[in-house]
């Protein structure tokens, strides 16, 4: 792994991979290192330069200086639609993506995001349309609070937990994440996965700034049905933290959009459909027609 400046902040990278250049753009309070191996090996099998990252506010990218906010903060804001102060949103976060692409001297890339990633990916094809062969938006959303809302079961139960440290961490996650994945989901390899992450960072202050951005960012709605661009929307069928009116908005927003729905998927990349998903995004990115060239 590496990491350059981008954006006034540093950024942490990994790439593995020839051909055309894709980038993934992580989730909420996710790392570069939580792409599943077998779901990067899928893409780069097919062809793709595969760079994944660390936002700011994870892994071992940049951690922002600010007070988070608290929970009721956050629950008022999600639960009534209040203003929430953030220290950065959406569109910042798509401007260290692009600067991660400048200081890799790449042009254009397929952009490929999941959840808030989702939320990124679309906000860089609306920022900088020249630099995105293909965008796919996966159990995701548009930014407009009607749409994509989780479910309060989620909501309530996120509020009722305790403060996260590295003793608990792992067993939260399991927690967590036991309840918005789907059907494969294994506690006993997630526990694995939990461990190598939480070794690698923990920042459950920039997990909270991150979804300040979220909740402060503007509805992408009308930006969306302004694009130009050969896009993917995937979303699971039991999705209970973005459900899925978030995805068949974003497929609504966007021009000509292809919308794939997974009955067996909830808010997870279950391992029994990476390679219908990478085989989907190799489908989207052949439409790309224009050729990739460096940045100027």
């Amino acid at each position: 792994m590496a990491f350059v400046q981008s954006n006034g902040i540093t950024i942490e990278y990994h790439e593995r991979g020839e051909g055309d250049p894709l980038l993934l753009v992580m989730g909420l309070g996710g790392q570069l290192t939580d792409w599943p191996e077998g779901f990067v090996d899928a893409l780069v099998a097919r062809g793709f330069r595969v760079i994944s990252f660390d936002n700011r506010d994870s892994g071992l990218s940049t951690e922002v200086d600010g007070e988070p906010p608290t929970r009721p903060e956050l629950a008022k804001a999600i639960i009534l639609r209040r203003q929430l102060h953030a220290y950065y949103k959406i569109p910042d976060m798509a401007a260290d993506a692009i600067g991660l692409l400048d200081a890799l001297e790449i042009g254009e890339a397929h952009v490929v995001g999941m959840s808030m990633g989702g939320m990124i990916a679309q906000q860089i094809a609306i920022d900088f349309p020249d630099r995105v062969r293909s965008l796919t938006s996966i159990m995701s959303t548009t930014g407009n609070p009607r749409v994509g809302r989780p479910k309060m079961r989620l909501v309530r139960k996120a509020m009722r937990r305790t403060e996260p440290t590295l003793d608990n961490a792992i067993e939260m996650s399991i927690e967590t994440f036991r309840d918005v994945c789907g059907p494969t989901f294994d506690a006993d390899q997630f526990r694995v996965l939990a461990e190598k992450s939480i070794a690698r960072s923990f920042r459950p202050n920039g997990t909270s700034r991150q979804l300040a951005a979220i909740i402060a960012s503007p509805d992408r709605t009308e930006a969306l049905e302004r694009l130009k661009v050969p896009a993917l929307v995937i979303h699971g069928m039991l999705d209970p933290l973005v459900q899925p009116s978030g995805g068949l908005a974003t497929a609504r927003a966007i021009p000509g959009a292809k919308l794939v729905m997974f009955n067996d998927m909830a808010h997870d990349l279950p391992h029994t459909r990476w390679n219908d998903m990478a085989d989907e995004i190799a489908g989207i990115a052949a439409r790309a027609q224009q050729p990739v060239g460096a940045a100027s």
